[in-house]
C-alpha cells in the first residue's frame, strides 16, 4: 500500500519520489478519477487511467525529477491551490487538490508546465 498525502503539500513530495522509481501507476493513484492534467504541452489528458497511461510513456525515457520548494498552500475547506515554482525561474507549476473522505489529498487539476506567452 503506498503512502497517501496527508496534506497537500505531500503531493508534489509524492509525485517526484514514485516518479524518480518509474511507478506510473502509484503517480496516478495522486489523482482523482476525473482528473484533469494539462499536459502533453497544449493538450489536456483526462482521467486517472489516461494519466497511468501517459506517465507509463513519460517514465519509460527514466526521466529524473528534482523536488521544487512549495509556495504557500491556499486552503478553502476541501480545496487547496498548491504551486511550486519551476528550478529554471520561467513560469509556475500550479494543482488544485482536494481532500478525500479519509482526510487525504488527490488531485484534480494539474498544470504543471505554465509559461506566460512572450
Amino acid at each position: 500500500m503506498r503512502e497517501k498525502a496527508r496534506e497537500p503539500e505531500d503531493l508534489t513530495r509524492l509525485f517526484v519520489e514514485r516518479s524518480n522509481a518509474g511507478d506510473a501507476e502509484g503517480v496516478a493513484e495522486l489523482y482523482e478519477e476525473n482528473a484533469v492534467l494539462a499536459y502533453p504541452p497544449g493538450e489536456t489528458t483526462v482521467g486517472r487511467q489516461a494519466i497511468r497511461e501517459l506517465w507509463e510513456k513519460v517514465l519509460a525515457h527514466r526521466p529524473h525529477f528534482d523536488p521544487e520548494p512549495p509556495l504557500p498552500t491556499l486552503i478553502s475547506d476541501d480545496i487547496a491551490l498548491t504551486a511550486t515554482p519551476p528550478q529554471d525561474g520561467t513560469g509556475a507549476r500550479a494543482q488544485v487538490a482536494r481532500r478525500q473522505a479519509d482526510g487525504s489529498w488527490l488531485r484534480l487539476l494539474d498544470q504543471p508546465e505554465f509559461r506566460p506567452a512572450p
